[in-house]
Protein backbone atom coordinates (compact mmCIF):
# COMPACT_ATOMS: atom_id res chain seq x y z
CA UNK A 1 0.00 0.00 0.00
CA UNK A 2 1.12 3.54 -0.60
CA UNK A 3 0.25 6.43 1.67
CA UNK A 4 1.07 9.44 -0.50
CA UNK A 5 -0.87 10.84 -3.43
CA UNK A 6 1.08 11.36 -6.60
CA UNK A 7 1.20 14.87 -7.97
CA UNK A 8 -1.70 15.57 -10.27
CA UNK A 9 -3.82 12.64 -9.06
CA UNK A 10 -7.38 13.53 -8.04
CA UNK A 11 -8.21 13.12 -4.36
CA UNK A 12 -10.86 10.58 -3.46
CA UNK A 13 -13.20 10.68 -0.49
CA UNK A 14 -14.29 8.37 2.32
CA UNK A 15 -17.83 8.06 3.62
CA UNK A 16 -18.25 6.40 7.04
CA UNK A 17 -21.72 4.91 6.74
CA UNK A 18 -23.74 3.32 9.51
CA UNK A 19 -25.25 0.15 8.05
CA UNK A 20 -27.78 -0.29 10.85
CA UNK A 21 -28.39 -3.31 13.07
CA UNK A 22 -28.78 -6.05 10.45
CA UNK A 23 -32.09 -5.62 8.64
CA UNK A 24 -31.21 -4.07 5.25
CA UNK A 25 -34.47 -2.12 5.36
CA UNK A 26 -33.02 -0.02 8.18
CA UNK A 27 -30.19 1.44 6.12
CA UNK A 28 -30.85 5.18 5.84
CA UNK A 29 -31.76 6.79 2.54
CA UNK A 30 -28.52 8.79 2.57
CA UNK A 31 -26.57 5.63 3.33
CA UNK A 32 -28.04 3.89 0.31
CA UNK A 33 -27.40 6.88 -1.95
CA UNK A 34 -23.73 6.90 -0.97
CA UNK A 35 -23.33 3.13 -1.15
CA UNK A 36 -24.79 2.88 -4.65
CA UNK A 37 -22.10 5.29 -5.94
CA UNK A 38 -19.14 3.63 -4.21
CA UNK A 39 -16.05 2.46 -6.06
CA UNK A 40 -14.70 0.66 -2.98
CA UNK A 41 -16.75 -0.81 -0.11
CA UNK A 42 -14.94 -1.74 3.11
CA UNK A 43 -17.42 -3.60 5.32
CA UNK A 44 -17.71 -5.30 8.71
CA UNK A 45 -19.06 -8.71 9.75
CA UNK A 46 -22.17 -7.18 11.32
CA UNK A 47 -23.20 -5.55 8.05
CA UNK A 48 -26.30 -7.43 6.91
CA UNK A 49 -25.65 -9.50 3.80
CA UNK A 50 -28.91 -8.13 2.40
CA UNK A 51 -27.04 -4.88 1.75
CA UNK A 52 -24.84 -6.59 -0.85
CA UNK A 53 -27.53 -5.90 -3.43
CA UNK A 54 -26.82 -2.18 -3.06
CA UNK A 55 -23.11 -2.57 -3.81
CA UNK A 56 -22.32 -1.37 -7.35
CA UNK A 57 -21.46 -4.28 -9.60
CA UNK A 58 -17.96 -3.05 -10.36
CA UNK A 59 -17.06 -1.92 -6.84
CA UNK A 60 -14.08 -3.41 -5.03
CA UNK A 61 -15.34 -5.29 -1.95
CA UNK A 62 -13.10 -5.58 1.10
CA UNK A 63 -14.38 -7.71 4.00
CA UNK A 64 -12.57 -6.61 7.17
CA UNK A 65 -14.96 -8.25 9.64
CA UNK A 66 -14.08 -9.17 13.20
CA UNK A 67 -15.68 -11.99 15.17
CA UNK A 68 -15.31 -13.35 18.69
CA UNK A 69 -12.05 -11.54 19.38
CA UNK A 70 -10.55 -12.55 16.02
CA UNK A 71 -9.24 -9.63 13.97
CA UNK A 72 -8.13 -10.96 10.55
CA UNK A 73 -7.60 -7.35 9.45
CA UNK A 74 -6.23 -5.25 12.33
CA UNK A 75 -7.71 -1.80 12.86
CA UNK A 76 -4.57 0.00 11.69
CA UNK A 77 -4.64 -1.96 8.43
CA UNK A 78 -8.28 -0.99 7.91
CA UNK A 79 -7.32 2.66 8.34
CA UNK A 80 -4.45 2.22 5.88
CA UNK A 81 -6.84 0.67 3.33
CA UNK A 82 -9.16 3.67 3.54
CA UNK A 83 -6.31 6.13 3.13
CA UNK A 84 -4.74 4.18 0.26
CA UNK A 85 -7.92 3.88 -1.79
CA UNK A 86 -8.84 7.54 -1.23
CA UNK A 87 -5.38 8.76 -2.20
CA UNK A 88 -5.82 6.76 -5.41
CA UNK A 89 -8.78 9.02 -6.20
CA UNK A 90 -11.56 6.55 -5.44
CA UNK A 91 -14.93 6.93 -3.73
CA UNK A 92 -14.68 4.75 -0.63
CA UNK A 93 -17.55 3.70 1.60
CA UNK A 94 -16.60 2.39 5.02
CA UNK A 95 -19.72 0.41 5.90
CA UNK A 96 -20.00 -0.20 9.64
CA UNK A 97 -22.63 -2.11 11.59
CA UNK A 98 -24.95 0.13 13.61
CA UNK A 99 -23.67 3.70 13.89
CA UNK A 100 -20.05 4.66 13.16
CA UNK A 101 -19.71 6.73 16.33
CA UNK A 102 -21.28 4.32 18.83
CA UNK A 103 -18.46 1.94 19.76
CA UNK A 104 -17.71 1.69 16.06
CA UNK A 105 -14.16 3.12 16.13
CA UNK A 106 -15.27 5.70 13.60
CA UNK A 107 -13.30 8.39 15.39
CA UNK A 108 -10.07 6.43 15.06
CA UNK A 109 -10.60 6.07 11.32
CA UNK A 110 -11.29 9.79 10.97
CA UNK A 111 -8.04 10.57 12.80
CA UNK A 112 -6.19 8.52 10.16
CA UNK A 113 -8.00 10.31 7.32
CA UNK A 114 -7.24 13.72 8.80
CA UNK A 115 -3.56 12.82 9.14
CA UNK A 116 -3.37 12.30 5.37
CA UNK A 117 -5.69 15.13 4.33
CA UNK A 118 -8.39 12.79 3.04
CA UNK A 119 -11.90 14.32 2.76
CA UNK A 120 -14.61 12.41 4.58
CA UNK A 121 -18.29 12.41 5.48
CA UNK A 122 -20.16 10.62 8.26
CA UNK A 123 -23.57 9.09 7.55
CA UNK A 124 -25.18 8.13 10.89
CA UNK A 125 -26.81 4.74 11.22
CA UNK A 126 -29.52 3.09 13.30
CA UNK A 127 -27.89 1.59 16.39
CA UNK A 128 -28.70 -1.87 17.68
CA UNK A 129 -28.75 -0.40 21.19
CA UNK A 130 -32.19 1.02 20.44
CA UNK A 131 -33.36 -0.94 17.38
CA UNK A 132 -32.89 -4.47 18.77
CA UNK A 133 -34.94 -3.81 21.95
CA UNK A 134 -37.58 -1.97 19.89
CA UNK A 135 -38.03 -4.93 17.55
CA UNK A 136 -38.40 -7.18 20.62
CA UNK A 137 -41.13 -4.91 22.04
CA UNK A 138 -38.89 -3.17 24.60
CA UNK A 139 -38.98 0.65 24.56
CA UNK A 140 -35.73 1.80 26.14
CA UNK A 141 -37.63 4.72 27.69
CA UNK A 142 -41.25 4.67 28.85
CA UNK A 143 -43.27 7.00 31.03
CA UNK A 144 -43.35 5.69 34.57
CA UNK A 145 -40.71 3.02 33.92
CA UNK A 146 -37.57 4.74 32.57
CA UNK A 147 -36.87 8.39 31.84
CA UNK A 148 -33.30 7.84 30.64
CA UNK A 149 -31.24 5.25 28.79
CA UNK A 150 -27.54 4.51 29.17
CA UNK A 151 -25.54 2.62 26.55
CA UNK A 152 -22.46 0.84 27.86
CA UNK A 153 -19.88 -1.33 26.15
CA UNK A 154 -19.22 -4.62 27.91
CA UNK A 155 -15.66 -4.89 26.59
CA UNK A 156 -12.46 -2.92 26.75
CA UNK A 157 -10.15 -2.67 23.75
CA UNK A 158 -8.37 -5.76 25.10
CA UNK A 159 -11.61 -7.73 25.44
CA UNK A 160 -11.84 -7.55 29.25
CA UNK A 161 -14.80 -6.46 31.35
CA UNK A 162 -14.49 -2.67 31.76
CA UNK A 163 -13.59 -1.31 35.18
CA UNK A 164 -16.91 0.51 35.49
CA UNK A 165 -18.37 2.28 38.47
CA UNK A 166 -21.14 -0.31 38.85
CA UNK A 167 -22.40 1.45 41.96
CA UNK A 168 -23.10 4.51 39.82
CA UNK A 169 -24.79 2.38 37.14
CA UNK A 170 -26.93 0.66 39.78
CA UNK A 171 -28.13 4.05 41.08
CA UNK A 172 -29.26 5.28 37.65
CA UNK A 173 -33.01 5.52 37.36
CA UNK A 174 -33.17 4.36 33.78
CA UNK A 175 -32.53 1.58 31.30
CA UNK A 176 -29.09 0.05 30.88
CA UNK A 177 -28.16 -1.32 27.46
CA UNK A 178 -24.93 -3.31 27.22
CA UNK A 179 -23.39 -3.88 23.80
CA UNK A 180 -21.08 -6.83 23.10
CA UNK A 181 -22.08 -8.30 26.43
CA UNK A 182 -23.18 -11.89 25.80
CA UNK A 183 -19.95 -13.49 26.97
CA UNK A 184 -19.85 -11.23 30.01
CA UNK A 185 -23.56 -11.55 30.93
CA UNK A 186 -22.87 -13.46 34.14
CA UNK A 187 -20.24 -11.02 35.35
CA UNK A 188 -22.31 -7.97 34.40
CA UNK A 189 -25.41 -9.17 36.21
CA UNK A 190 -23.39 -10.18 39.30
CA UNK A 191 -21.58 -6.85 39.47
CA UNK A 192 -24.86 -4.93 39.23
CA UNK A 193 -26.39 -6.98 42.05
CA UNK A 194 -23.27 -6.53 44.17
CA UNK A 195 -23.52 -2.80 43.52
CA UNK A 196 -27.00 -2.68 45.01
CA UNK A 197 -29.40 -3.40 42.14
CA UNK A 198 -32.17 -5.80 43.11
CA UNK A 199 -31.70 -9.38 41.81
CA UNK A 200 -35.35 -9.24 40.70
CA UNK A 201 -34.65 -6.36 38.28
CA UNK A 202 -35.96 -7.35 34.83
CA UNK A 203 -33.22 -8.15 32.32
CA UNK A 204 -33.16 -9.55 28.81
CA UNK A 205 -30.88 -10.56 25.96
CA UNK A 206 -31.94 -9.73 22.40
CA UNK A 207 -30.02 -11.87 19.94
CA UNK A 208 -29.61 -10.78 16.31
CA UNK A 209 -32.17 -8.03 16.76
CA UNK A 210 -34.13 -6.71 13.74
CA UNK A 211 -33.37 -9.82 11.67
CA UNK A 212 -35.42 -12.92 10.97
CA UNK A 213 -33.20 -14.79 13.44
CA UNK A 214 -34.11 -12.46 16.29
CA UNK A 215 -34.65 -14.07 19.71
CA UNK A 216 -35.62 -12.60 23.06
CA UNK A 217 -34.56 -14.29 26.28
CA UNK A 218 -36.06 -12.44 29.27
CA UNK A 219 -35.68 -12.91 33.01
CA UNK A 220 -34.08 -11.02 35.88
CA UNK A 221 -30.55 -10.10 36.88
CA UNK A 222 -30.52 -13.28 38.97
CA UNK A 223 -31.83 -15.62 36.26
CA UNK A 224 -30.72 -14.15 32.93
CA UNK A 225 -27.16 -15.55 32.80
CA UNK A 226 -28.37 -19.15 33.13
CA UNK A 227 -31.34 -18.57 30.81
CA UNK A 228 -29.02 -17.15 28.14
CA UNK A 229 -26.59 -20.06 28.52
CA UNK A 230 -29.40 -22.64 28.31
CA UNK A 231 -30.86 -20.97 25.22
CA UNK A 232 -27.44 -20.82 23.56
CA UNK A 233 -27.57 -17.07 22.99
CA UNK A 234 -24.63 -15.97 20.87
CA UNK A 235 -23.34 -12.67 19.51
CA UNK A 236 -24.45 -10.33 18.18
CA UNK A 237 -26.79 -9.60 21.06
CA UNK A 238 -27.60 -6.71 23.37
CA UNK A 239 -28.40 -6.95 27.08
CA UNK A 240 -31.17 -4.75 28.44
CA UNK A 241 -31.63 -4.13 32.17
CA UNK A 242 -34.58 -2.24 33.62
CA UNK A 243 -38.31 -2.20 34.22
CA UNK A 244 -39.01 -1.64 30.51
CA UNK A 245 -38.12 -5.30 29.83
CA UNK A 246 -41.47 -6.33 31.30
CA UNK A 247 -43.27 -4.47 28.49
CA UNK A 248 -42.01 -6.91 25.86
CA UNK A 249 -44.85 -9.35 26.52
CA UNK A 250 -47.47 -6.71 25.67
CA UNK A 251 -45.53 -4.58 23.20
CA UNK A 252 -44.00 -7.37 21.10
CA UNK A 253 -45.26 -6.67 17.59
CA UNK A 254 -43.19 -8.71 15.17
CA UNK A 255 -44.76 -12.05 16.02
CA UNK A 256 -48.17 -10.84 14.84
CA UNK A 257 -46.93 -10.33 11.28
CA UNK A 258 -47.47 -13.31 8.95
CA UNK A 259 -43.88 -13.46 7.65
CA UNK A 260 -42.18 -12.73 10.97
CA UNK A 261 -39.06 -14.86 11.34
CA UNK A 262 -38.75 -15.51 7.61
CA UNK A 263 -35.75 -14.31 5.62
CA UNK A 264 -36.90 -13.93 2.02
CA UNK A 265 -34.65 -13.75 -1.02
CA UNK A 266 -36.04 -11.52 -3.77
CA UNK A 267 -34.45 -12.53 -7.06
CA UNK A 268 -35.79 -9.84 -9.39
CA UNK A 269 -33.37 -7.73 -11.46
CA UNK A 270 -31.72 -4.69 -9.92
CA UNK A 271 -34.15 -1.79 -9.79
CA UNK A 272 -37.23 -4.01 -10.17
CA UNK A 273 -37.51 -5.38 -6.62
CA UNK A 274 -38.67 -2.28 -4.75
CA UNK A 275 -42.43 -2.80 -4.68
CA UNK A 276 -42.21 -6.53 -3.95
CA UNK A 277 -39.70 -5.93 -1.15
CA UNK A 278 -41.95 -3.31 0.43
CA UNK A 279 -44.92 -5.67 0.47
CA UNK A 280 -42.83 -8.42 2.03
CA UNK A 281 -41.50 -6.09 4.74
CA UNK A 282 -45.06 -5.00 5.47
CA UNK A 283 -45.83 -8.67 6.10
CA UNK A 284 -42.93 -8.91 8.56
CA UNK A 285 -40.25 -10.58 6.42
CA UNK A 286 -36.59 -9.72 6.50
CA UNK A 287 -35.89 -9.09 2.84
CA UNK A 288 -32.61 -9.66 1.07
CA UNK A 289 -32.56 -8.44 -2.52
CA UNK A 290 -30.39 -10.62 -4.71
CA UNK A 291 -30.64 -9.61 -8.37
CA UNK A 292 -29.50 -12.94 -9.75
CA UNK A 293 -30.30 -11.86 -13.30
CA UNK A 294 -29.67 -8.65 -15.19
CA UNK A 295 -31.10 -7.51 -18.50
CA UNK A 296 -29.12 -5.83 -21.25
CA UNK A 297 -30.87 -3.99 -24.11
CA UNK A 298 -29.84 -5.12 -27.56
CA UNK A 299 -28.80 -2.61 -30.15
CA UNK A 300 -29.79 -2.70 -33.75
CA UNK A 301 -32.70 -1.63 -35.92
CA UNK A 302 -36.26 -2.39 -34.94
CA UNK A 303 -38.21 -4.47 -37.47
CA UNK A 304 -40.74 -2.76 -39.70
CA UNK A 305 -44.02 -2.39 -37.86
CA UNK A 306 -45.98 -2.14 -41.10
CA UNK A 307 -48.21 -5.14 -41.75
CA UNK A 308 -48.58 -6.21 -38.12
CA UNK A 309 -52.14 -6.88 -37.06
CA UNK A 310 -51.04 -7.27 -33.43
CA UNK A 311 -47.94 -6.29 -31.47
CA UNK A 312 -47.35 -8.30 -28.31
CA UNK A 313 -45.27 -7.49 -25.25
CA UNK A 314 -44.27 -10.13 -22.72
CA UNK A 315 -42.51 -8.06 -20.03
CA UNK A 316 -41.99 -4.59 -18.61
CA UNK A 317 -38.35 -4.83 -19.70
CA UNK A 318 -39.46 -5.42 -23.28
CA UNK A 319 -41.72 -2.35 -23.17
CA UNK A 320 -38.91 -0.11 -21.92
CA UNK A 321 -36.45 -1.54 -24.44
CA UNK A 322 -38.94 -1.02 -27.28
CA UNK A 323 -39.50 2.65 -26.51
CA UNK A 324 -35.78 3.18 -25.95
CA UNK A 325 -35.00 1.85 -29.43
CA UNK A 326 -37.80 3.89 -30.97
CA UNK A 327 -36.45 7.08 -29.42
CA UNK A 328 -32.84 6.35 -30.40
CA UNK A 329 -33.93 5.80 -34.01
CA UNK A 330 -35.98 9.02 -34.11
CA UNK A 331 -39.18 7.05 -34.52
CA UNK A 332 -42.40 6.97 -32.50
CA UNK A 333 -45.56 4.93 -31.94
CA UNK A 334 -47.37 6.40 -34.95
CA UNK A 335 -45.68 3.63 -36.92
CA UNK A 336 -47.96 1.13 -35.18
CA UNK A 337 -50.76 2.41 -37.34
CA UNK A 338 -53.87 0.26 -36.87
CA UNK A 339 -52.05 -2.59 -35.14
CA UNK A 340 -53.65 -3.69 -31.90
CA UNK A 341 -51.62 -4.10 -28.71
CA UNK A 342 -51.42 -7.15 -26.43
CA UNK A 343 -49.77 -7.47 -23.02
CA UNK A 344 -49.01 -10.65 -21.10
CA UNK A 345 -50.12 -9.27 -17.72
CA UNK A 346 -50.99 -6.23 -15.58
CA UNK A 347 -47.43 -5.00 -15.02
CA UNK A 348 -46.71 -5.01 -18.75
CA UNK A 349 -50.09 -3.39 -19.45
CA UNK A 350 -49.35 -0.62 -16.94
CA UNK A 351 -45.93 0.00 -18.48
CA UNK A 352 -47.55 0.44 -21.90
CA UNK A 353 -50.12 2.81 -20.41
CA UNK A 354 -47.34 4.97 -19.01
CA UNK A 355 -46.13 5.40 -22.59
CA UNK A 356 -49.60 6.33 -23.81
CA UNK A 357 -50.58 2.99 -25.37
CA UNK A 358 -53.92 1.36 -24.59
CA UNK A 359 -53.87 -2.43 -24.40
CA UNK A 360 -56.48 -4.23 -26.53
CA UNK A 361 -55.96 -7.70 -25.11
CA UNK A 362 -54.55 -9.25 -21.95
CA UNK A 363 -55.20 -12.93 -21.08
CA UNK A 364 -56.97 -13.97 -17.89
CA UNK A 365 -54.01 -16.22 -17.09
CA UNK A 366 -50.77 -14.28 -17.36
CA UNK A 367 -48.44 -16.59 -19.26
CA UNK A 368 -47.17 -17.11 -22.78
CA UNK A 369 -49.43 -20.03 -23.68
CA UNK A 370 -52.65 -18.18 -22.77
CA UNK A 371 -51.45 -15.02 -24.51
CA UNK A 372 -50.84 -17.05 -27.66
CA UNK A 373 -54.24 -18.78 -27.53
CA UNK A 374 -56.01 -15.45 -27.06
CA UNK A 375 -54.18 -13.85 -29.96
CA UNK A 376 -54.83 -16.81 -32.20
CA UNK A 377 -58.56 -16.52 -31.48
CA UNK A 378 -58.50 -12.81 -32.32
CA UNK A 379 -56.40 -12.86 -35.49
CA UNK A 380 -57.52 -10.81 -38.42
CA UNK A 381 -55.34 -9.49 -41.18
CA UNK A 382 -51.58 -9.15 -40.87
CA UNK A 383 -49.31 -11.05 -38.54
CA UNK A 384 -48.25 -10.88 -34.88
CA UNK A 385 -45.07 -9.03 -34.02
CA UNK A 386 -43.69 -10.15 -30.64
CA UNK A 387 -41.28 -7.96 -28.67
CA UNK A 388 -39.47 -10.10 -26.13
CA UNK A 389 -36.19 -11.40 -24.72
CA UNK A 390 -33.48 -12.95 -26.85
CA UNK A 391 -34.18 -16.33 -25.24
CA UNK A 392 -37.88 -16.03 -24.51
CA UNK A 393 -40.17 -18.80 -23.30
CA UNK A 394 -40.89 -21.29 -26.11
CA UNK A 395 -44.52 -21.81 -25.00
CA UNK A 396 -45.73 -18.64 -26.71
CA UNK A 397 -44.29 -19.43 -30.11
CA UNK A 398 -45.09 -23.15 -29.90
CA UNK A 399 -48.81 -22.43 -29.49
CA UNK A 400 -48.82 -19.88 -32.31
CA UNK A 401 -46.99 -22.29 -34.58
CA UNK A 402 -49.39 -25.12 -33.72
CA UNK A 403 -52.36 -22.87 -34.47
CA UNK A 404 -50.88 -21.86 -37.82
CA UNK A 405 -50.72 -18.17 -36.90
CA UNK A 406 -48.13 -16.05 -38.76
CA UNK A 407 -45.79 -14.23 -36.39
CA UNK A 408 -42.45 -12.48 -36.17
CA UNK A 409 -40.13 -12.09 -33.18
CA UNK A 410 -38.01 -9.07 -32.26
CA UNK A 411 -35.42 -9.71 -29.56
CA UNK A 412 -34.99 -6.46 -27.63
CA UNK A 413 -32.88 -7.56 -24.67
CA UNK A 414 -30.91 -10.46 -23.28
CA UNK A 415 -30.74 -11.89 -19.77
CA UNK A 416 -27.48 -12.73 -18.02
CA UNK A 417 -26.85 -14.41 -14.68
CA UNK A 418 -24.99 -12.90 -11.72
CA UNK A 419 -22.53 -15.76 -11.28
CA UNK A 420 -20.01 -15.29 -8.50
CA UNK A 421 -22.07 -12.78 -6.51
CA UNK A 422 -22.09 -13.50 -2.74
CA UNK A 423 -25.39 -14.96 -1.58
CA UNK A 424 -27.08 -13.75 1.61
CA UNK A 425 -28.66 -16.38 3.82
CA UNK A 426 -32.37 -17.05 3.34
CA UNK A 427 -35.27 -19.34 4.18
CA UNK A 428 -37.44 -18.72 1.15
CA UNK A 429 -36.77 -17.58 -2.42
CA UNK A 430 -39.36 -15.71 -4.49
CA UNK A 431 -39.23 -16.22 -8.25
CA UNK A 432 -41.06 -13.91 -10.64
CA UNK A 433 -39.93 -15.72 -13.80
CA UNK A 434 -38.25 -18.91 -14.94
CA UNK A 435 -35.12 -16.89 -15.71
CA UNK A 436 -34.78 -15.88 -12.04
CA UNK A 437 -34.87 -19.59 -11.15
CA UNK A 438 -32.09 -20.31 -13.59
CA UNK A 439 -30.19 -17.26 -12.34
CA UNK A 440 -30.23 -18.39 -8.73
CA UNK A 441 -29.35 -21.95 -9.72
CA UNK A 442 -26.30 -20.57 -11.51
CA UNK A 443 -25.17 -18.72 -8.37
CA UNK A 444 -25.39 -21.43 -5.69
CA UNK A 445 -22.28 -23.42 -4.77
CA UNK A 446 -21.71 -27.04 -5.74
CA UNK A 447 -23.39 -29.47 -3.39
CA UNK A 448 -26.08 -27.04 -2.30
CA UNK A 449 -29.25 -28.94 -1.42
CA UNK A 450 -32.14 -27.05 -3.03
CA UNK A 451 -34.73 -29.52 -1.79
CA UNK A 452 -34.87 -27.91 1.65
CA UNK A 453 -35.47 -24.33 0.52
CA UNK A 454 -38.97 -22.96 0.04
CA UNK A 455 -39.46 -21.73 -3.53
CA UNK A 456 -42.44 -19.45 -4.15
CA UNK A 457 -43.25 -18.97 -7.83
CA UNK A 458 -45.41 -16.48 -9.72
CA UNK A 459 -46.89 -19.01 -12.13
CA UNK A 460 -46.94 -22.59 -13.38
CA UNK A 461 -44.15 -22.09 -15.88
CA UNK A 462 -41.89 -20.66 -13.17
CA UNK A 463 -42.90 -23.46 -10.80
CA UNK A 464 -41.95 -26.08 -13.40
CA UNK A 465 -38.56 -24.39 -13.78
CA UNK A 466 -38.09 -24.45 -9.99
CA UNK A 467 -38.99 -28.12 -9.76
CA UNK A 468 -36.67 -28.88 -12.66
CA UNK A 469 -33.86 -27.02 -10.89
CA UNK A 470 -34.22 -29.26 -7.82
CA UNK A 471 -36.47 -27.18 -5.57
CA UNK A 472 -38.76 -29.77 -3.99
CA UNK A 473 -40.76 -27.42 -1.76
CA UNK A 474 -42.55 -25.27 -4.36
CA UNK A 475 -45.58 -23.03 -3.82
CA UNK A 476 -47.31 -21.39 -6.79
CA UNK A 477 -49.15 -18.07 -6.67
CA UNK A 478 -52.83 -18.10 -7.57
CA UNK A 479 -52.23 -15.53 -10.29
CA UNK A 480 -49.25 -13.84 -11.91
CA UNK A 481 -49.25 -10.69 -9.77
CA UNK A 482 -46.93 -9.50 -7.03
CA UNK A 483 -49.84 -9.41 -4.60
CA UNK A 484 -50.56 -13.07 -5.25
CA UNK A 485 -46.86 -13.88 -4.95
CA UNK A 486 -46.75 -12.37 -1.45
CA UNK A 487 -49.93 -14.23 -0.51
CA UNK A 488 -48.28 -17.46 -1.66
CA UNK A 489 -45.23 -16.67 0.48
CA UNK A 490 -47.47 -16.23 3.53
CA UNK A 491 -49.22 -19.49 2.71
CA UNK A 492 -45.89 -21.30 2.40
CA UNK A 493 -44.62 -19.86 5.70
CA UNK A 494 -47.79 -20.79 7.59
CA UNK A 495 -47.52 -24.40 6.40
CA UNK A 496 -44.06 -24.83 7.92
CA UNK A 497 -43.01 -24.86 11.56
CA UNK A 498 -41.01 -21.69 12.32
CA UNK A 499 -38.91 -23.49 14.92
CA UNK A 500 -37.92 -26.12 12.38
CA UNK A 501 -37.29 -23.63 9.58
CA UNK A 502 -33.89 -24.06 7.98
CA UNK A 503 -31.61 -21.03 7.70
CA UNK A 504 -29.05 -21.46 4.96
CA UNK A 505 -25.96 -19.32 4.79
CA UNK A 506 -23.09 -19.22 2.28
CA UNK A 507 -20.55 -21.95 2.93
CA UNK A 508 -23.05 -24.11 4.82
CA UNK A 509 -24.29 -27.25 3.18
CA UNK A 510 -27.67 -28.57 4.12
Amino acid sequence: MRSERRKGEPMGKVWLVGAGPGDPGLLTLRGREVLERAEVVVFDRLVGAGLFAFFPEGAERLDVGKEGGRHPVPQREIEALLVDRALAGRRVVRLKGGDPFLFGRGGEEIEALLAHGVPFEVVPGVTSAFAAPACAGIPVTHRGAASSVHVVTAHTRDGDLPDRDFEALARLDGTLVFLMGVGAAGALCSRLVEAGMAPSTPAAAVERGTTAHQRLVAGTLASLPELARSAGVRPPAVLVVGEVVELAERFGWRGALPLSGVRVLVTRPRGRAGRLSRMLRDAGAEVAEFPCIATEPLTGPLPLLEGAGWVGFTSVTGVEAFFGLLASAGRDVRELGSARVAAIGPATRDALRRHGLRVDYMPDVYDGAHLAEGLADRMGTGDILLFRAESGSPELTEVLRARGVPFREAALYRTRYARGAPLPDFDMALFSSASTVRGLAACVPDGWDRSRVQAVCIGEQTARAAAGAGFANVTTASSATLEALVEAAIRAASSSCPDARTHWSPGQRM
